[in-house]
């Protein structure tokens, strides 16, 4: 019966859908020393040991199992011997995976591999660079059903410890030059952990930003396109190296697979080319793009369930830091949206709009917003002297104070009562303007302006013009001491489970001496 089930399985897998998935599994090592190893992973100590490996073992075979990816991309694993091991637990629990490949970059603690139920007809490694700590992207050929589709497995450089946004491109280039010069025929796929957001485009941090705002996933890769996003309906006419990220296909919630700084990210990606959507060979299926959020893999806390590593000790308890994320994939044509036509423009609204709504179902442009105030990423924002301001938080890159845009806004949320807008984007820069007759108009509601008032700073409050309002300093260095009066020569009337003014910095306001 077992001869029966082998020879008809390649029958079985090709007769629905399949599964392609991307995890990281957050340093997969064994218990042998080999020189390599992240010292937290040195055998013998921090209470790594033969034990702790295999706990690790099962319980990332557990993740992977439930998943019940048919070809599945890792990020993190140490060598061949513990992918060995890890498909030799997966078949002792009934998850075979019979197809296997790894990268073999000598030094460097981890590794790219490929997990797969159909055969793996080829493999090898794209060289980024020969320093140590630099891995190579893995390159292999799968065969589906008399079909090819090739798959390249990333794990691009941090943004910790020096990442700079220059490391990710070198990435992205040698990736960038491979793929054009491939066949025009050719299905593939790009996957893996980026270190990147699906957006970072609008959202890099300014302190990883040493290349001018250009990022590898987006502008070396091309899923921007006139400063947006590329949409499934613009594939069929993308050019060659132009690729459509599936995180697009969720709502803005649920785009998260890790918690960088806090920070929920997308830094797991499935990247598709023109070729998954032109109904022949290997096609995408639409709206199948997920992450995988199985119960155990979050905290009681409802954060993801990490392996513990606390103390210096490995607590032999979680998973991994990162989701995965899959797709599925067909031999049928792939069926687009119903009146799918060209990218639909995002709707006019008035700021006020934004206030009576707890969440976007649809892009909305905000037409003239005039940028009142900017610090760091964050801005704010009004269309008329006497309309409604709006926090731009996180999205404000490219923004200049006391200029006029059209913002298209993407994601909205509501911050301990404070009305933000968490994702947006530039849709048009316009004239410079006078922004004085936008301050100091109303004491009385959130995200309004303030510009040179004088006033008394006392028990956390500011006296100004008969007035009282609570005042907050982002920086508690700045907080002037008791009595002092003070000209804030620019404040946010922000909102904190009450209004309160914010100042962001130092050379926002200044003594003013009697």
């Amino acid at each position: 019966m077992r001869y029966l089930y082998v020879f008809l399985l390649p029958l079985l897998l090709c007769a629905k859908p399949f599964k392609i998935a991307t995890y990281n599994v957050e340093n997969l090592f064994d218990a042998s020393f080999q020189g390599s190893e992240y010292e937290q992973y040195i055998p013998g100590k921090h209470n790594w040991d033969e034990h702790m490996a295999d706990t690790k073992l099962n319980h990332t075979a557990e993740v992977i199992c439930d998943l019940d990816a048919d070809i599945l991309g890792l990020q993190e694993i140490e060598n061949s011997n513990v992918l060995r091991q890890l498909q030799k637990r997966l078949e002792e629990v009934g998850c075979d995976y019979q197809y296997s490949a790894i990268t073999t970059k000598t030094n460097t603690s981890i590794q790219v591999a490929l997990l797969s139920r159909y055969p793996i007809r080829a493999h090898k490694e794209l060289v980024i660079s020969h320093k140590p700590n630099i891995r190579n992207i893995l390159e292999a050929d799968v065969e589906v059903q008399e079909h090819f589709v090739k798959l390249f497995v990333n794990h691009w450089k941090s943004k910790s410890r020096g990442g700079k946004e220059s490391k990710r491109i070198i990435y992205a280039k040698k990736l960038e030059k491979y793929i054009m010069s491939l066949s025009p025929d050719t299905d593939y796929i790009v996957m893996g952990d980026l270190n990147s957001d699906y957006d970072a485009y609008l959202t890099l941090n300014h302190r990883l930003d040493n290349t001018n705002g250009q990022t590898g996933i987006n502008h070396v890769l091309h899923t921007v396109s006139e400063g947006r996003l590329l949409q499934k309906d613009e594939m069929s006419k993308a050019q060659k190296g132009s690729h459509y990220n599936l995180w697009q296909e969720l709502p803005f919630v649920q785009r998260w697979s890790h918690k960088f700084y806090g920070n929920k990210s997308t830094l797991d990606h499935i990247l598709l080319p023109a070729g998954m959507f032109d109904k022949k060979g290997i096609d995408y299926v639409n709206h199948s793009f997920k992450v995988f959020k199985a119960p155990y893999l979050f905290t009681d806390q409802g954060y993801i369930s990490r392996w513990q590593y606390d103390h210096g000790k490995h607590k032999g308890k979680g998973y991994s830091d990162h989701l995965p994320v899959y797709a599925f994939f067909d031999t049928h044509s792939y069926v687009p949206d119903k009146n799918s036509q060209e990218h639909k423009a995002a709707v006019s609204k008035p700021i006020e709009f934004l206030y009576g709504i707890e969440s976007l179902k649809e892009e909305v442009l905000l037409e003239d917003a005039v940028v009142l105030m900017k610090r760091g990423n964050h801005a704010l924002i009004k269309q008329s002297p006497n309309g409604r301001g709006i926090y731009l938080y996180g999205c404000a890159k490219g923004l200049t104070e006391g200029r006029r845009y059209d913002i298209v806004v993407q994601n909205i949320a509501l911050y301990k009562g404070l009305k933000e807008i968490t994702h947006a984007y530039k849709a048009k820069e316009k004239t410079k303007i006078k922004t004085a007759p936008y301050f100091n108009q109303n004491t009385k509601i959130q995200n309004e302006a303030f510009k040179e008032i004088i006033g008394i700073y006392k028990d956390k409050n500011f006296y100004f013009n008969g007035q009282k309002l609570p005042i907050h300093f982002k920086n508690k260095k700045d907080i002037p001491p008791q009595g002092s009066k003070l000209k804030l020569h620019y404040a946010h009337l922000g909102y904190y489970k009450q209004l309160q003014l914010v100042v962001y910095n130092k050379k926002d306001f200044s003594r003013v001496r009697e």
